[in-house]
C-alpha cells in the first residue's frame, strides 16, 4: 500500500510518500480501504517532534478515517465486508491513518453519516469527538445554558458551537475578525471578536466553556463563569487557576479525547438530522500530505482532508 512516513522530525517537507505493507486484522480488528483522512492539528505536533505521541520516527502519522471495510478479522461481530466506516482508532497511539489500508479496532468505528462523503466524514471524528466529549461527558451542557466556545472557526469549535445548539444552548464564540461571518452562519448566537479587546470584559454569565486555546485563556475565562460553572479545556491547567475555580464552585475538566463508538454514533446522527455540518476548507492528495500541513498551519476555517 501507498502510506506518508518520516523519518526524522520536523517541518512538512519530512513527510514522504513510500510503499509500505499492508496491515493485517488482528483478532477484533477490521481492515479499512480508506477513501479520505483527516488532519488534525495533533498530528503537526507529533509531526514536528513538538507533542512525542508516538515516540521516535519513522512512524505514519493520523488518526482520522473513513472508509469501507475490506477485511474482518476474528471475533469481529456487526460489520461486514463493504461497510462504509468512520472513526478515530488507537488514539493516542499510532493508527496510521495516511494509507490507503488501516487496520482499527471494530469497536473504535461507527457507519458512515449517509449523507456525506468520505471526505466530510474523515474530516468530523478527532475534532468532532472532542467537542462532543467536552460539551457533554465532562461539562453536562444543558437546554438554556450559556456556552462560551473559543476558537470557535477551528476544527474544534466550529462543531461546538453546533453541538452546543443541537442541545439548545444560547452560544456566544470568540473568532478572529475574518472569520466572524462564519461563525454567525453556523448557529452563534453571539460573536466576540478576540483581537478587538479583552473577550472578558464583553461576556458573562457564563454556564459552559470550553477552551481549545490554553495558556492564560483558562484563567480569563474563569471571570466569566457564573459561579458553580464549568471549564472545559483541552490544555494544561495552572494550579492558581485550578484554586480559583474551587473557591467559587466551579468544576475544571482537563479533557484528553478518546476513541467513542457511542460518540461516533451520536455525531453521525446530528449530522444525518441536519443539525452538524464539517466545513472542509481544502483537500488534498495523498502524495501532497506536507503542503497539507503547511496549509493547515495558515489556520484556516474547519478542518484539511487528504484524499486517498
Amino acid at each position: 500500500m501507498r502510506a506518508v512516513t518520516q523519518n526524522a522530525v520536523g517541518g512538512p517537507d519530512v513527510l514522504t510518500i513510500a510503499n509500505q505493507p499492508d496491515p493485517a486484522p488482528k483478532a477484533g480488528e477490521i481492515l479499512v480501504r480508506v477513501s479520505a483522512a483527516g488532519i488534525n492539528p495533533v498530528d503537526g505536533a507529533v509531526r514536528a517532534g513538538n507533542y512525542p505521541l508516538l515516540g521516535e520516527p519513522p512512524f505514519i502519522l493520523g488518526w482520522d478515517i473513513s472508509g469501507t471495510v475490506e477485511a474482518l478479522g476474528p471475533d469481529v461481530n456487526g460489520l461486514k465486508i463493504g461497510d462504509q466506516v468512520f472513526g478515530m482508532p488507537r488514539f493516542p497511539k499510532q493508527a496510521a491513518a495516511y494509507a490507503e489500508l488501516v487496520a482499527a479496532p471494530a469497536k473504535e468505528v461507527a457507519p458512515k453519516p449517509e449523507g456525506i462523503d468520505h471526505a466530510h466524514a474523515a474530516a468530523l471524528p478527532l475534532a468532532g469527538l472532542t467537542a462532543w466529549q467536552g460539551l457533554v461527558r465532562h461539562g453536562g451542557v444543558r437546554e438554556g445554558q450559556r456556552v462560551l466556545v473559543h476558537a470557535a472557526a477551528g476544527g474544534v469549535g466550529h462543531l461546538a458551537v453546533q453541538i452546543a445548539k443541537a442541545h439548545g444552548a444560547h452560544v456566544i464564540a470568540t473568532a478572529s475578525p475574518d472569520k466572524l461571518d462564519f461563525v454567525r452562519s453556523i448557529g452563534a448566537d453571539e460573536v466576540i471578536d478576540y483581537t478587538a479587546g479583552d473577550f472578558a470584559e464583553k461576556v458573562d454569565d457564563v454556564d459552559l466553556v470550553l477552551d481549545a486555546i490554553g495558556g492564560d485563556h483558562a484563567d480569563r475565562s474563569l471571570q466569566v463563569v457564573r459561579d458553580g460553572g464549568v471549564l472545559v479545556s483541552l490544555l494544561n491547567v495552572h494550579d492558581a487557576t485550578r484554586a480559583k475555580a474551587t473557591a467559587r464552585g466551579i468544576r475544571v475538566e482537563r479533557m484528553s479525547v478518546v476513541p467513542d463508538r457511542d460518540g461516533l454514533v451520536e455525531l453521525g446522527r446530528l449530522v444525518d438530522a441536519g443539525k452538524l455540518a464539517v466545513h472542509v476548507a481544502q483537500t488534498f492528495p495523498l502524495a501532497q500530505a506536507g503542503a497539507a500541513h503547511a496549509f493547515l498551519s495558515t489556520r484556516p476555517i474547519g478542518k484539511v482532508v487528504l484524499a486517498i
